[in-house]
């Protein structure tokens, strides 16, 4: 298999990062207003078990959220056939949390590519968000 690829999930990508603050404050900026519209989109509500659709147009439903921990949900942006899982979770690393966006059941290694660089930008407009917090 390659790169990105597993047996069960199809292909696959992750991207995180450690950050300077406590996982309260992470996560508290990840189920917020703001924090929902940078990773997910403008317009989403998360509420366990809900469908949510975006301003422009991805639907999905939230399998799982877990405070301080993770949300889990189906992710179908308005232009794809199929729809993928999206993971977001953070961890406590000492005193700095660890930031996880992980999506799965891609369809092929150009969507994965196309993938990982939509969520490194997320990743970047995240910390802009904290850092912006202070």
């Amino acid at each position: 298999m390659a790169t990105g690829q597993t047996k069960d999930a199809g292909w696959n990508i992750g991207v995180s990062k450690t950050l300077p603050y406590p996982v309260s404050d992470v996560w508290d900026f990840v189920i917020s207003p703001a924090g929902v519209t940078l990773w997910l989109g403008k317009g989403a509500e998360l509420a366990d078990g809900a469908a949510y659709k975006t301003a422009d147009g991805t639907v999905g439903e939230v399998r799982s959220l877990h405070e301080n921990d993770r949300v889990r949900l189906t992710w179908q942006p308005h232009d794809w056939s199929h729809e993928s899982t999206v993971q977001v979770a953070v961890s406590a690393a000492g005193s700095k949390t660890v930031l996880r966006f992980h999506q799965e059941r891609l369809a092929d290694a150009d969507e994965r590519e196309r993938q990982r660089t939509h969520w490194q930008q997320v990743m970047a407009a995240m910390i802009e968000g904290l850092d912006g917090r202070k």
